[in-house]
Protein backbone atom coordinates (compact mmCIF):
# COMPACT_ATOMS: atom_id res chain seq x y z
CA UNK A 1 0.00 0.00 0.00
CA UNK A 2 1.36 3.40 -0.99
CA UNK A 3 1.24 6.21 1.56
CA UNK A 4 0.64 9.87 0.89
CA UNK A 5 -1.18 12.86 2.28
CA UNK A 6 -3.22 12.38 5.44
CA UNK A 7 -2.40 8.67 5.77
CA UNK A 8 1.32 9.52 5.77
CA UNK A 9 0.91 12.40 8.23
CA UNK A 10 -1.10 10.14 10.55
CA UNK A 11 1.93 7.86 10.97
CA UNK A 12 3.79 10.70 12.71
CA UNK A 13 0.83 11.85 14.71
CA UNK A 14 -0.38 8.45 15.89
CA UNK A 15 2.73 6.39 16.69
CA UNK A 16 2.76 5.21 20.30
CA UNK A 17 6.41 5.21 21.35
CA UNK A 18 8.97 5.54 18.55
CA UNK A 19 9.32 6.78 14.98
CA UNK A 20 12.73 5.94 13.53
CA UNK A 21 14.36 6.42 10.14
CA UNK A 22 17.34 5.07 8.26
CA UNK A 23 18.75 7.52 5.70
CA UNK A 24 21.20 6.13 3.17
CA UNK A 25 21.54 8.76 0.45
CA UNK A 26 24.01 11.66 0.12
CA UNK A 27 21.26 13.83 -1.38
CA UNK A 28 17.47 14.01 -1.32
CA UNK A 29 15.76 16.12 -3.95
CA UNK A 30 12.85 17.74 -2.18
CA UNK A 31 11.10 20.53 -4.14
CA UNK A 32 10.22 22.38 -0.91
CA UNK A 33 13.94 22.64 -0.05
CA UNK A 34 15.25 23.97 -3.37
CA UNK A 35 15.15 27.66 -2.44
CA UNK A 36 16.71 27.02 0.99
CA UNK A 37 19.50 24.97 -0.59
CA UNK A 38 20.28 27.76 -3.08
CA UNK A 39 20.44 30.23 -0.18
CA UNK A 40 22.67 27.84 1.80
CA UNK A 41 25.04 27.46 -1.16
CA UNK A 42 25.12 31.27 -1.43
CA UNK A 43 26.26 31.48 2.21
CA UNK A 44 23.01 31.93 4.16
CA UNK A 45 22.83 30.04 7.47
CA UNK A 46 20.20 29.59 10.14
CA UNK A 47 20.93 30.35 13.78
CA UNK A 48 20.57 26.93 15.45
CA UNK A 49 19.97 28.62 18.81
CA UNK A 50 16.86 30.44 17.63
CA UNK A 51 15.65 28.33 14.71
CA UNK A 52 12.14 27.00 15.14
CA UNK A 53 9.65 25.62 12.65
CA UNK A 54 6.77 23.14 12.55
CA UNK A 55 9.23 20.21 12.63
CA UNK A 56 11.06 21.37 15.76
CA UNK A 57 7.75 22.19 17.44
CA UNK A 58 6.48 18.69 16.63
CA UNK A 59 9.69 17.19 18.06
CA UNK A 60 9.01 19.03 21.30
CA UNK A 61 5.43 17.67 21.33
CA UNK A 62 6.71 14.14 20.76
CA UNK A 63 9.14 14.53 23.65
CA UNK A 64 6.48 15.98 25.97
CA UNK A 65 4.29 12.96 25.20
CA UNK A 66 7.11 10.60 26.26
CA UNK A 67 7.72 9.36 22.72
CA UNK A 68 10.94 9.37 20.72
CA UNK A 69 11.91 10.20 17.19
CA UNK A 70 15.29 9.34 15.76
CA UNK A 71 17.35 8.55 12.72
CA UNK A 72 20.70 7.29 11.57
CA UNK A 73 22.14 8.82 8.43
CA UNK A 74 24.81 6.81 6.60
CA UNK A 75 27.43 9.15 5.13
CA UNK A 76 30.82 9.22 3.45
CA UNK A 77 33.31 12.07 3.40
CA UNK A 78 33.65 14.50 1.87
CA UNK A 79 30.11 15.44 2.78
CA UNK A 80 27.92 16.44 -0.15
CA UNK A 81 26.60 20.00 -0.30
CA UNK A 82 23.18 18.57 0.50
CA UNK A 83 24.46 16.84 3.64
CA UNK A 84 26.15 20.05 4.82
CA UNK A 85 22.81 21.81 4.29
CA UNK A 86 20.93 19.06 6.12
CA UNK A 87 23.42 19.05 9.00
CA UNK A 88 22.69 22.75 9.52
CA UNK A 89 19.14 21.72 10.47
CA UNK A 90 20.15 18.63 12.44
CA UNK A 91 21.52 20.67 15.34
CA UNK A 92 18.19 22.42 16.20
CA UNK A 93 16.43 19.10 15.62
CA UNK A 94 18.71 17.42 18.16
CA UNK A 95 18.16 20.25 20.62
CA UNK A 96 14.39 19.85 20.13
CA UNK A 97 14.62 16.18 21.07
CA UNK A 98 15.40 14.09 17.98
CA UNK A 99 18.04 11.38 18.42
CA UNK A 100 20.13 11.90 15.28
CA UNK A 101 23.13 9.69 14.77
CA UNK A 102 25.71 9.45 11.97
CA UNK A 103 27.17 6.26 10.54
CA UNK A 104 30.28 7.31 8.60
CA UNK A 105 31.42 4.54 6.27
CA UNK A 106 34.24 6.45 4.59
CA UNK A 107 36.98 4.24 6.01
CA UNK A 108 35.08 1.06 6.80
CA UNK A 109 32.64 -1.41 5.34
CA UNK A 110 29.00 -0.32 5.40
CA UNK A 111 27.24 -2.78 7.73
CA UNK A 112 23.93 -1.88 6.03
CA UNK A 113 25.04 -1.90 2.39
CA UNK A 114 22.05 -2.47 0.14
CA UNK A 115 19.45 -1.57 2.77
CA UNK A 116 17.08 1.09 1.48
CA UNK A 117 15.71 4.08 3.37
CA UNK A 118 12.81 3.36 5.66
CA UNK A 119 10.76 4.66 8.54
CA UNK A 120 9.79 2.30 11.34
CA UNK A 121 6.94 3.04 13.71
CA UNK A 122 6.80 1.39 17.15
CA UNK A 123 8.94 -1.50 15.85
CA UNK A 124 5.73 -2.92 14.35
CA UNK A 125 5.30 -1.12 11.02
CA UNK A 126 7.81 -0.24 8.31
CA UNK A 127 7.36 2.22 5.48
CA UNK A 128 9.85 1.82 2.64
CA UNK A 129 11.07 5.09 1.17
CA UNK A 130 11.63 4.62 -2.55
CA UNK A 131 13.96 7.04 -4.37
CA UNK A 132 15.33 7.44 -7.86
CA UNK A 133 19.07 7.47 -8.51
CA UNK A 134 19.14 11.27 -8.17
CA UNK A 135 17.46 11.27 -4.73
CA UNK A 136 13.98 12.17 -5.99
CA UNK A 137 11.31 10.39 -4.01
CA UNK A 138 9.26 7.97 -6.07
CA UNK A 139 6.85 6.85 -3.37
CA UNK A 140 6.39 5.45 0.13
CA UNK A 141 5.10 1.93 0.59
CA UNK A 142 3.96 0.05 3.68
CA UNK A 143 6.11 -3.06 4.03
CA UNK A 144 3.83 -6.09 4.22
CA UNK A 145 6.30 -8.66 5.61
CA UNK A 146 7.83 -9.47 8.98
CA UNK A 147 9.53 -6.34 10.36
CA UNK A 148 12.13 -8.31 12.37
CA UNK A 149 14.89 -7.64 9.84
CA UNK A 150 14.19 -3.88 10.03
CA UNK A 151 14.39 -4.00 13.81
CA UNK A 152 17.78 -5.69 13.33
CA UNK A 153 18.83 -3.01 10.81
CA UNK A 154 17.97 -0.41 13.43
CA UNK A 155 20.01 -2.25 16.06
CA UNK A 156 23.02 -2.41 13.73
CA UNK A 157 22.69 1.25 12.72
CA UNK A 158 22.48 2.43 16.32
CA UNK A 159 25.43 0.28 17.42
CA UNK A 160 27.66 1.40 14.53
CA UNK A 161 26.84 5.13 14.62
CA UNK A 162 27.70 8.07 16.84
CA UNK A 163 25.51 10.92 18.10
CA UNK A 164 25.32 13.83 15.66
CA UNK A 165 26.94 16.32 18.06
CA UNK A 166 29.88 13.98 18.59
CA UNK A 167 30.27 13.45 14.84
CA UNK A 168 30.37 17.14 13.93
CA UNK A 169 32.87 18.20 16.63
CA UNK A 170 35.73 19.72 14.72
CA UNK A 171 33.95 19.61 11.36
CA UNK A 172 33.12 22.78 9.47
CA UNK A 173 29.38 22.24 9.03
Amino acid sequence: MLLDGEAWQAKFRDFQSEAWRLETLPEYRVPQEEEEIRAFLAGDRIDPHTHSNSYTEDLKRVSREGKSKGRVHIVTRPLSAYLRYEFMYYRPHVWAGEDIRILDVTDRENPLAGVQDFWMFDKTEVVLMNYGDDGTQIDRAVYEGDVARYVEYQRIALAASVPFEEYVKGLDV
